[in-house]
């Protein structure tokens, strides 16, 4: 029996618990690699998951979690892999009954972060992920567990490595904060979305904090996906007991929550931190299967943030990120004038737009490099889902690789070799994709002619697994001007796709006044025709006061807008215009006119050019105090509130350093550096510096001097820098329970040596309590929480 069989039968997957802490408990010392000890100590590494089948597991995650490129060499890494899996294959088969133990090689997140946000490549990631994973594979491991990953872009990184290495079961496992969302404000139902698109086996949560906090998640991920969930929590947050850390939730209460976790319909359990066999043994205990998961039926596109479904309130889809008619654009495009593409990007989801279409094909560029640096540049600045809308399949499938979340494409026609070049692409990286109703002899002339077109393109779809809740059809829209009969064609071929198909809709509404004067007045009409007909989503101009009219009015008379809030919002903007002036939806009113609203916005060429015509006018010290400083504390106190997160946050930090740059010259004259030094570093043995590499853009952002040393930094080495540098604070990071006693031996030093130096500490495994056990002046819960200790210590100087 395989993995896969097994969750078949409907039982319950039993994973083993948490590695470290054992070792810990074993002998691991201060600085010492855990996965090392599969080298160096199998025979406890062995004895460790001999204890977890004991207990119960069925699977025993290979103590590899830690083995990446980022710390080894290729050899080493063979080596290591391969002697982790050994060990556990060696624990498997050491039972002399006939039950199925399978071994999984434990991929863990690399410890950076990707660009635009951080320093690594996609493709690098991609790259250095497989090195794990096909050590993996030759070692001869069953499935492969990629777990603990907080952010979607690296999450789908290691996705494409192990599917474009092996065929091996992959279950996928992210690490959620306390308000329910990854560390880049990414949903649970985002996370689902996305995963269950690039064909992984399972999903869900562990490590964060102890079950009864994640529960929701869990609730979430099983309300939105097919796929089997996976539940493994940490035994609660680490605390102090005679001298030794603990968790703080038992064995007991652990299997209790899980148990409600299984009624609920989770199917694959197990434990993170501070987990021991004990747990296992007792959630083996009192968790029994609960209801066979129903496979969903919504059409559901993501970004890199959140999840939009087509069918319900009708989508409306940007369609201002395209040349077609569009002079300025064009020239934009031709000189890579993308700080006009992402302006435009911006301005349409301040209008309201749900999706944005995205087409950069202008004649005399280069598509390929444009689609992808469009797309890579759109989704940092904007958290709408995109549709990446190419006839060109390699120009698709450079920026549907790059893309964070579940696209939209745009498009496919009843075409073999358009299915052919398409329909793969979709099923590798994922996405729902727009369907022509037209083939090799053009667009027919009757709605049966089209609807006929549909069911083929519906099974050839099917024949690549991709299922019809995938497919979003366009009747298509014509030019009333040149063909009166046009738009009743098109309204009759929806409202048949729609009744006969069961399908989902999309129209390019503004195709219809092609021709005419006053276009917008033709098009909102067409607009109310096809919404009531069952039009699912709209590609329409966003700035159009006309179409958003009739669009809120639909959706106040559909019973899509709760109490017609919307639309009374809508029309009191409307009232309160001043006659004949420029309507709150028009293009120049929401335009990126001020350094703030560059900052805000994330807009980082703007800011450098709207701080270059500010220091014309004020010194660099008023630029900072009067425009910098408040867009930033306006985007930290969305952060603070989760109406931002950190893509939104270190985006906005980019560009006002691009725009502190301009100005620091007469920032210096006018002797307004702050004064303020401060030291950061990721323990010995640490090589995660995800959350470090954050605090120090934003200190930096707010005229802090940093110094960073790095990841897994000795004590002995900070203790140096803090002396060298007369450092005021210093900030410590670690994200393992292994490597926080390194922190406590650090905080010890400096304490001894330098004791005017504060200390403050973060880090996924720390809490406020804890932080103060250790010795440190202040526990950062965030980015953000590092620079209110170093504003507050800066006005003590």
């Amino acid at each position: 029996m395989n993995v896969s069989s097994f969750l078949k039968e409907n039982k319950i997957l039993f994973l083993d618990g948490g590695m470290g802490t054992l070792l810990v408990e074993r002998g691991l010392k201060t600085g010492e690699q855990s996965e090392e000890w599969n080298l160096t100590h199998p025979e406890i590494v062995t004895d460790i998951h001999k204890a977890y089948f004991k207990a119960g597991a069925d699977v025993a995650a290979a103590n590899t979690f830690g083995v990446n490129a980022y710390k080894y060499d290729d050899e080493t890494i063979k080596k290591l892999v391969f002697a982790a899996v050994k060990n556990a294959k060696n624990a498997a088969e050491s039972f002399n009954d006939k039950k199925k133990r399978f071994v999984a090689l434990d991929l863990g997140p690399s410890g950076k972060m990707l660009k635009p946000f951080g320093d690594l490549d996609f493709e690098d990631a991609i790259e250095n992920f497989k090195k794990v994973v096909s050590a993996g594979v030759e070692a001869g491991v069953d499935l492969i567990l990629a777990e603990t990953f907080n952010d979607l872009a690296e999450t789908k990184a290691a996705v494409l490595a192990v599917k474009e290495t092996c065929y091996l079961p992959l279950f996928v496992s992210n690490a959620y904060g306390e308000d329910g969302k990854l560390l880049s404000g990414t949903t649970p139902e985002a996370v689902a979305v996305t995963l269950e698109a690039l064909g992984v086996d399972a999903i869900g949560c562990n490590c964060s904090f102890g079950p009864e906090k994640l529960l929701g998640v869990i609730k979430e991920l099983l309300g939105v996906t097919s796929l089997p969930v996976l539940f493994k929590p940490n035994a609660g947050l680490p605390c102090e007991c005679s001298g030794k850390t603990v968790y703080d939730v038992s064995a007991a209460d652990f299997a209790k929550e899980l148990s409600v976790a299984a009624k609920m319909g989770a199917s694959i359990l197990g434990g993170c931190c501070g987990t021991t066999p004990e747990y296992i043994e007792a959630i083996r205990s009192v968790c029994e299967a609960g209801r066979r998961k129903n496979p969903k039926k919504t059409t559901v596109i993501s970004s890199f943030s959140h999840a939009v479904t087509i069918g319900g309130a009708p989508v409306i889809i940007g369609e201002r990120i395209n040349p077609t008619g569009k002079k300025a654009f064009k020239e934009a495009i031709a000189r890579r004038d993308y700080a006009y593409v992402l302006e435009e990007a911006v301005k349409q989801v301040r209008c309201g737009a749900d999706v944005l279409d995205v087409n950069v094909g202008v004649p005399g560029t280069d598509e390929k490099e444009m689609l992808f640096a469009a797309v890579s540049k759109i989704q940092s600045v904007v958290d709408a889902p995109l549709c990446i809308d190419t006839s060109d399949p390699v120009a698709l499938e450079k920026a549907m690789r790059i893309y964070v979340g579940k696209p939209l494409v745009n498009s496919v026609n009843g075409k073999i070799e358009s299915m052919e070049a398409v329909f793969p692409l979709v099923k590798k990286y994922g996405g729902a994709v727009v369907c022509l109703t037209l083939d090799e002899k053009g667009i027919p002339a009757t709605a049966d002619e089209r609807v006929d077109i549909a069911k083929r393109i519906i099974k050839e779809a099917k024949r690549y697994g991709i299922k019809k809740e995938d497919l979003v059809f366009d009747s298509l829209t014509m030019a009333v001007s040149a063909d009166a009969n046009a738009p009743a064609v098109c309204l009759k071929t929806l409202k048949r796709l729609k009744e006969e198909l069961g399908v989902k809709t999309v129209l390019g509404v503004s195709n219809v006044s092609f021709g005419l004067p006053q276009r917008d007045i033709v098009n909102a009409a067409f607009l109310s025709l096809a919404l009531s007909c069952g039009l699912d989503a709209a590609i329409l101009n966003p700035f159009s006061t006309e179409m958003q009219k009739a669009y809120k009015a639909f959706c106040a008379l559909s019973g899509f807008d709760t109490a017609c809030m919307g639309y009374v919002e809508f029309a009191s903007a409307l009232d309160n215009a001043v006659s004949g002036a420029i309507t709150p939806l028009s293009n120049k009113n929401v335009s990126v006119s001020t350094l703030k609203e560059a900052i805000i916005a994330g807009l980082k060429e703007q800011a450098e050019a709207l701080s270059e015509a500010l220091a014309n006018k004020k010194d660099g010290l008023a630029i900072i105090n009067e425009d910098i400083m408040p867009a930033l504390n306006e985007v930290g106190e969305g952060f603070e509130k989760k109406t931002l997160y950190l893509p939104q946050l270190l985006m906005s930090a980019e560009s006002a350093k691009a725009a502190f740059d301009v100005v620091k010259k007469s920032l210096s004259a006018t002797g307004g550096a702050k004064k303020t030094r401060i030291v950061i570093a990721t323990v010995k043995g640490d090589v995660h510096d995800i959350g470090k590499n954050i605090v120090k853009l934003l200190l930096e952002n707010y005229g802090f001097f940093v110094i960073d040393l790095g990841k897994d930094v000795d004590a002995e080495k900070v203790l140096e820098a803090v002396k060298e540098e007369k450092a005021d604070i210093l900030g410590l990071s670690a994200l393992m329970t292994t490597t926080v006693v390194n922190m406590e031996k650090t905080i010890e030093l400096v304490k001894a040596s330098a004791p005017s130096c504060r200390i403050m500490v973060g880090g996924a495994v720390l809490s406020k309590d804890y932080a103060e056990k250790i010795g440190a002046d202040y526990y950062a819960k965030d980015a953000l929480d590092s620079v209110k200790f170093a504003e507050k210590i800066e006005k003590t100087k």
